[in-house]
């Protein structure tokens, strides 16, 4: 299904500043389609030959469909667009017409033009038109709930054909929560309590208000309720600036042990105040949860930093021990177990740094290539450099790809360029007369991170077995990769001289 800017720059010459302003429109329009309690349709005009695509529609949750199928994309026109011409053309709501019927679904036809205002703050030309569409199968008397809500839904509406609805986002604000149905209150232009739905008496009655709300200043009482005055200041300011006209950030109120989100939005048909809007959702529970998980989060980061810490003791402890063993062949195997052991701290340290229990691997694999041409035990200068990117990985997988990683880079470096490297380099074996080099490459296909570690040294032996012949550091390649990392691994001679490890490890596991 293509996207509203796909088809609108298909199909339309609008620029992009209008594209953007209906992208505003489709991401806050599911208020006015609940205060409605109807289907909204964006429509835009055609090149030039009297039709409309359409390029949006929203459901109300409020009140069934009036469409079964989904509209996007469709285009009409003759006389299923004569409502969208007049709003188009002459710049009205257009509210005229009897009922029409799709399928055995009787349904009000409405259309109201979409304005985008010009940097001055003046009314611009009219760029599109929301269709707003009413199944009305289940007409009845409607409630004060409901009268309340289409009286507010006009007036979004004439705001949407004046170009003030909806207003800018601020940052960090991905989304318009709270919704119609999580509490609504209605201000007058003093900032009196109007109406106060249900949902809402509910939310400030977990505040600790237990009275009825109509009446009320909904500003002084958001001080009064706060357990920190900052905080309700902050609030109480927020309401008071959408009755000016201005739409504030969300703020959160808590008091009791109780927390609610609100959202203040402006009433200003044809560019008069004559009140706001509030939209409460009591967020308690989440926020408990929120706290739950920083707890936790909190923890894990401890538990990583206490591991690597742990791991850096035993780190030091083998190097300790190394310096006091006489025999050269412990000493080696010592010294390689701290190796091992420090490639694995690289990893918990990085996870102790971050929220989530996933690494940005690249930092931590050039770490260890650094520190294998470092303490190699050869007298060559051997570069190391890496082709793209490991990106980010789950803790799972890095803890046990950084061991493989170390022990294939220190027995490219160590066996494939072994002693005797201060001769020129094009005396060197296997180098075919270029400087000593070891190439780490990365990239992903299909969820799978494929890996090589090559270096243009001396080579395999002749009666090097791949499947069982290395050394201990080889074998326990072997068994990671094919163990916990559940991929494959494959050792090769190169065309050019030297060797090649290839990995293969899936990015999902079953």
């Amino acid at each position: 299904m293509s996207t509203l800017r796909d088809l609108a720059e298909e199909h339309t010459q609008l620029r992009p500043a209008d594209i953007d302003h209906l992208h505003r429109i489709a991401g806050d329009w599911q208020l006015l389609s609940d205060l409605s309690f109807a289907d909204l349709l964006l429509w835009v005009p055609v090149d030039g030959d009297g039709t409309f695509l359409c390029v949006a529609q929203v459901r109300p949750t409020t009140a069934p469909t009036a469409y079964q199928d989904d509209q996007v994309g469709r285009i009409i026109g003759g006389p299923e667009v004569a409502h969208l011409e007049v709003a188009y053309r002459q710049g009205r709501i257009w509210r005229e017409g009897d009922p029409v019927w799709y399928g055995d679904v009787p349904a009000r036809h409405e259309a109201i033009p979409v304005r985008l205002r010009t940097t001055d703050g003046e009314h611009g030309e009219v760029i599109a038109v929301v269709g707003r569409d009413t199944n009305l199968s289940t007409a009845r008397t409607p409630s004060q709930l409901e009268l309340n809500y289409l009286t507010t839904a006009d007036d979004l509406a004439q705001m949407v054909a004046d170009g003030t609805f909806p207003p800018a986002r601020h940052p960090g604000e991905t989304t318009s929560a709270p919704r119609v149905g999580d509490g609504l209150v209605r201000l007058d232009a003093s900032g009196k309590v109007t109406y106060a739905s249900p949902n809402a008496q509910s939310a400030y009655r977990r505040l600790g208000y237990a009275a009825h709300l109509v009446g009320e200043d909904l500003a002084a009482l958001h001080r009064r309720l706060a357990a920190d005055p900052l905080e309700g200041t902050d609030a109480a300011n927020g309401v008071l600036a959408a009755l000016r006209g201005e739409a504030p950030p969300r703020r959160e109120i808590e008091a009791r042990g109780a927390t609610m989100l609100t959202r203040s939005l402006p009433l200003m048909p044809a560019g008069v105040p004559i009140g706001a809007l509030v939209l409460v959702r009591d967020v308690t529970e989440v926020r408990r949860r929120d706290r739950a998980l920083m707890t936790k989060d909190a923890t894990i980061r401890e538990i990583h930093h206490r591991v690597k810490n742990n791991l850096q003791t035993v780190a030091a402890l083998l190097r300790l021990q190394a310096r006091r063993v006489g025999i050269p062949e412990a000493r080696t195997a010592l010294e390689e177990s701290v190796r091992r052991v420090a490639s694995i701290a690289l990893v918990h340290e990085t996870l102790s740094m971050s929220s989530d229990e996933v690494v940005e691997f690249d930092g931590i694999v050039d770490r260890v290539a650094s520190a294998a041409t470092e303490v190699a035990a050869t007298e060559s200068t051997v570069r190391m450099r890496r082709q793209g990117s490991f990106g980010v990985l789950p803790a799972e997988i890095a803890t046990s790809l950084v061991m493989v990683l170390n022990e294939l880079l220190l027995n490219a470096v160590e066996h494939g360029f072994p002693a005797g490297g201060d001769a020129p380099a094009e005396d060197r074996p296997g180098t075919g007369g270029s400087a000593p080099e070891v190439v780490l490459s990365a990239h992903r296909f299909r969820k799978m991170l494929h890996v090589s570690v090559a270096d243009n040294g001396s080579g395999l032996p002749p009666d090097f077995d791949a499947e069982r012949g290395g050394n201990l550091g080889l074998q326990i390649v072997r068994a990671l990769v094919t163990g916990e990392l559940r991929g494959t691994i494959e050792l090769r001679a190169c065309a050019s001289g030297g060797t090649e490890a290839m990995l293969v490890v899936p990015l999902v596991r079953p």
